[in-house]
C-alpha cells in the first residue's frame, strides 16, 4: 500500500467549501451580468458589440471607406479587447449586419452574412465589413474626451466603457441576453418615434411612459408584421418594462380568376426563421391538422413570398389564417423585459420614460465633456496665437535674439514675457509665415476662437442652452431616419385582429369525418371510422364489454359524466383510433379514485340535457354550461350520502319526462316541472324508496316514448298507453306491466 496523503507544510489557509463556492459563483454571476449579457442603458450595447465597433473605428472602417476582411476585424478585437472565442465575436458581428435582425444595422457587410431562412453566414475569411452611418453616430466624439476609457484585459490598450451614442440604440435596435438569474429582451423600435418622444421628454421632464406611448406606438420590427395587442396592453408593458407583444404575419388574398384564390404571406414575425416556419406548416399539413389548407409553397426571392393554397374556393380566408395563427409561428409572442445596466453599474428593469431619460442624461454629459474638451483646445490655441502675434509686433528683435543668442528660448521668454508653449510656437514658425497676410489670418482666427470660447462658456453655464443643443442633435437624427426615408419608415403596423367570436376553430382545424364513439364498461374509449350501425362484432380487451356507442364526427366534443357528478369534455379528434382497444378515459381526464364513467354523448351547442343521480334528484342543464376546458372537468351534479350520478340524456325540445327506478316503477310527468340549472343537486324526479333511479328520458308526448327490449328491438309507447303512468314530479310511479315486456332502457 502507498503512503497516506500528507498535506503540504507551509502557509496553508483553510476555507469552507460553502464559502468558497458562494464567492466564486457570485463573481461569475456578476461578471456575466456586467460584462456579457446585459446592455448599457446609455448606448444600448453589450461589451462585445462595443468592442467590435471601437475596434472597427481603430481600423478606420468608416461608412465611406472600403470594406475590410472580417477575419482581420475579429482578430484585432480578440487580441486587443475581447479575450473570448473568435466565433463568439464573429457571431456578434454578423448579427450587427443582418437587416432582418437589426432594425438599424451597425455593420455594413459584404458577402454571405446569413439570411432570413435561418442559414448561417460564410466563414470570416470570406466576408468583409465596415461601419454604417448609425455606428458612426454611436461613435461620434469618442476622441474628444466624451466618455471614460478603461484598460483592456491585458492592460496594453484602453477601451471605452460606453459610447457617446448620438443615436437611441437601446430601444431602436433592441437587445436579447440571458445572464445568471436575470435576462433581458428588448424588441426594436422606430428611431423617428423615439426621437419625438425624447424631444417631448426634454420639454416635459416629468412625462410618464403612458404619455410617451402616444409617440412610441409599439415595437417596429425589421421584418415588419402586424402588432395585434390592445393599446392598454402596450401602455402597461412600457410602464412596467415587462410584458409581451403578439405579432402576426402580413398576408393578402391573391385572386387567381374564376373564383379561385391563394393567400400570400409577405412579412413574417420577427426572429422566426422562414425555413423552419414552412417546415412546421408542411408537418401540420402532413399530419392532417390543417384541413382547410391544401398546399404551402415558398416563392421568396429577395422579398418574402409564402403561398398558401386553400383546400377549396369556399374556404373562408380569415378562418384559414386564424387557424394557422393558432397552430404555427405565423403568430409569435415577442417578450419585453427591459432589464439593463443603469449608469453602467446597476441591473434594473426600467420603463420607457426611464430608458429615454437615461439616454438623454448621457447625451448631456457627452455634450458637457465635449464642450469642455473643445474649450481646452481653444485656450491652448489662443495661448499660441498670443505668442505668435508678438512676433509681428517686434519682428526684428525676435530675429535678432534667434540669430545671436545661444539659448534663444529663455531669451524670448525673458524679453517678451512668454510662456514656454508660446516660445516653442515662435521658434517653430517658418520664415515664409512671416508675411503680412499671415498676420491678418492669425488675427481673424483669434477673433473667431474668442467668440467660440464665449459661446462654449455660455453653453456650459446654461442648462437650457445645453438642452437646446441636444434638441438640435436629436432633430438631425430624426431627419436622417425620418418616416419619409427608406430605412426610417415604420414597418410594423398596429391593427385590431378580426372578430372571431363566432368561429368554431375546433371544427375548422380538424378534418370533418364521421366516426362512432365506443366506451367500454371499464372506461376505455375509441373512435371507429364511419357510422357503424351494428356494434355486436366489436372486440374488447379481456372480459371488458360495450357500455356506450353512438355516432358522431371528428369535429365534435364528447361530454362524459362520471359517477361523482363531474362532467368532462373530450375532443373527438383526439380519441384513439378503432384498430386497437382504445385508451382509458382516465389518461385523458383527472378522474378521482373509485370513480366510474356513467354516460357519454356528443355535445350540441344551445341544447339542454337531463342530469340525475341514483337518489332520484336531477335537473335540466344547458349543454354550454357543462363544457369543461381543463382535465379537471366541472362539478355539475351535487350528491348526498352514497348517491352517485346515474343519468345524462338529451332533453332537446321534449315536453315530458319519463323516469324508471331499479324496481321497475315508471313515472311520466311534464318537463315544465323541472328547473333549468347550471349546477346543483336539483329536485326530486322520482321517489325511489329503497331502489335507485335506473334511467330517464325526455320526449315529446305526441310522438311517443321510445324504449328498447333486452333483445335490442325498438318500441314506441304512445300517449294512450302512457296514460296509466302519467303523474307529477316526485311521485313513486307505477309498476311496468305487459305494456313494457322485457324493458331494457329508454331510447332507440
Amino acid at each position: 500500500m502507498g503512503q497516506p496523503f500528507e498535506p503540504p507544510t507551509g502557509d496553508v489557509e483553510s476555507v469552507e467549501l460553502k464559502t468558497a463556492l458562494e464567492e466564486r459563483y457570485l463573481a461569475y454571476a456578476l461578471s456575466t451580468i456586467m460584462h456579457r449579457a446585459l446592455p448599457d442603458a446609455r448606448d444600448g450595447l453589450k461589451p462585445v458589440h462595443r468592442r467590435i465597433l471601437y475596434g472597427m473605428r481603430l481600423l478606420r472602417l468608416d461608412p465611406n471607406t472600403a470594406h475590410k476582411k472580417c477575419a482581420k476585424i475579429v482578430g484585432d478585437v480578440m487580441g486587443d479587447f475581447h479575450p473570448h472565442g473568435d466565433q463568439a465575436i464573429y457571431d456578434a458581428l454578423v448579427r450587427l449586419s443582418q437587416d432582418f435582425s437589426q432594425r438599424y444595422p451597425l455593420v455594413d457587410g459584404q458577402g454571405n452574412f446569413g439570411n432570413i431562412d435561418g442559414d448561417g453566414p460564410a466563414a470570416y475569411r470570406y466576408t468583409e465589413a465596415r461601419l454604417t452611418e448609425v455606428a458612426r453616430l454611436l461613435l461620434d466624439g469618442i476622441d474628444e474626451d466624451t466618455v471614460d476609457f478603461r484598460p483592456s484585459y491585458n492592460g496594453e490598450k484602453e477601451e471605452p466603457s460606453v459610447l457617446p451614442a448620438a443615436f437611441p440604440n437601446l430601444l431602436a435596435n433592441g437587445s436579447q441576453g440571458i445572464a445568471v438569474g436575470m435576462a433581458t429582451s428588448i424588441p426594436p423600435h422606430n428611431a423617428a418615434e423615439l426621437c419625438d418622444a425624447a424631444l417631448y421628454l426634454i420639454s416635459h421632464p416629468a412625462a410618464t411612459s403612458e404619455q410617451l406611448n402616444s409617440f412610441v406606438k409599439g415595437p417596429d420590427f425589421p421584418t415588419g408584421g402586424i402588432l395585434i395587442d390592445s393599446a392598454q396592453t402596450i401602455t402597461e408593458a412600457y410602464r412596467t418594462g415587462r410584458g409581451a407583444f403578439r405579432v402576426r404575419a402580413r398576408w393578402a388574398k391573391e385572386d387567381l380568376g374564376r373564383g379561385t384564390w391563394n393567400i400570400v404571406v409577405s412579412e413574417i414575425p420577427y426572429g422566426v426563421p422562414k425555413a423552419r416556419l414552412i417546415e412546421k406548416l408542411a408537418e401540420l399539413l402532413q399530419e392532417r391538422k390543417l384541413p382547410l389548407l391544401a398546399d404551402v409553397r415558398d416563392e421568396s426571392a429577395e422579398d418574402v413570398r409564402i403561398v398558401l393554397e386553400p383546400r377549396s374556393r369556399s374556404v373562408d380566408p380569415v378562418v384559414l389564417m386564424e387557424s394557422l395563427f393558432r397552430l404555427s409561428e405565423l403568430e409569435a409572442r415577442i417578450p419585453l423585459n427591459m432589464n439593463v445596466l443603469v449608469g453602467g453599474q446597476v441591473p434594473r428593469v426600467i420603463g420607457l420614460a426611464e430608458a429615454l431619460r437615461a439616454w438623454l442624461d448621457h447625451r448631456r454629459v457627452v455634450l458637457q465633456r465635449r464642450s469642455q474638451y473643445r474649450l481646452g483646445q481653444i485656450e491652448r490655441r489662443l495661448e499660441i496665437l498670443g505668442g505668435l502675434l508678438i512676433v509681428y509686433l517686434d519682428l526684428d528683435e525676435v530675429i535678432r535674439i534667434i540669430r545671436e543668442e545661444d539659448e534663444p528660448k529663455p531669451a524670448l521668454i525673458a524679453r517678451f514675457t512668454l510662456t514656454e508653449i508660446q516660445a516653442n510656437a515662435i521658434l517653430d514658425t517658418r520664415l515664409r509665415s512671416l508675411r503680412k497676410l499671415e498676420e491678418m489670418e492669425l488675427k481673424r482666427e483669434l477673433e473667431s476662437l474668442t467668440a467660440e470660447k464665449e459661446g462654449l462658456e455660455g453653453l456650459l453655464g446654461s442648462e437650457a442652452q445645453q438642452w437646446t443643443s441636444i434638441k438640435a442633435q436629436i432633430r438631425a437624427v430624426k431627419k436622417t431616419f425620418g418616416p419619409e426615408t427608406k430605412i426610417g419608415a415604420r414597418r410594423t403596423t398596429l391593427e385590431n385582429p378580426p372578430d372571431t367570436a363566432g368561429i368554431d376553430f375546433t371544427a375548422a382545424m380538424v378534418e370533418r369525418e364521421p366516426i362512432t364513439v365506443i366506451v367500454s364498461q371499464k372506461g376505455w374509449v375509441r373512435a371507429l371510422k364511419g357510422h357503424v350501425a351494428d356494434l355486436s362484432g366489436i372486440t374488447f380487451k379481456g372480459d371488458d364489454s360495450l357500455k356506450i356507442g353512438f355516432p358522431s364526427e371528428t369535429t365534435a366534443k364528447i361530454l362524459v359524466l362520471a359517477s361523482n357528478g363531474k362532467v368532462f369534455t373530450l375532443e373527438a379528434s383526439k380519441l384513439p383510433g378503432g384498430r386497437g382497444f382504445g385508451d382509458p378515459i382516465r389518461l385523458m381526464v383527472d378522474l378521482d379514485e373509485g370513480t366510474e364513467i356513467v354516460a357519454a354523448l356528443p355535445y350540441q351547442a344551445g341544447s339542454r340535457l337531463l342530469i340525475a343521480g341514483s337518489d332520484g334528484r336531477g335537473f335540466l342543464a344547458p349543454t354550454d354550461a357543462l363544457i369543461a376546458n381543463t382535465r379537471k372537468g366541472k362539478g355539475i351534479l351535487g350528491l348526498d350520502g352514497e348517491a352517485v350520478a346515474a343519468v345524462l340524456v338529451p332533453a332537446g325540445e321534449g315536453d315530458h319526462v319519463a323516469v324508471c327506478s331499479s324496481d321497475k316503477l315508471l313515472l311520466v310527468f311534464p318537463a315544465s316541472e323541472l328547473p333549468e340549472l347550471a349546477r346543483g343537486k336539483g329536485v326530486r324526479l322520482q321517489r325511489c324508496r329503497g331502489a335507485a333511479l335506473a334511467d330517464a328520458c325526455v320526449f315529446t308526448l305526441a310522438e311517443g316514448l321510445p324504449w328498447r327490449e333486452a333483445s335490442g328491438q325498438s318500441r314506441l309507447a304512445n300517449a294512450q298507453v302512457l296514460e296509466k303512468w302519467m303523474g307529477h314530479r316526485a311521485e313513486a310511479g307505477t309498476l311496468m306491466t305487459r305494456s313494457f315486456p322485457k324493458f331494457e332502457r329508454f331510447g332507440r
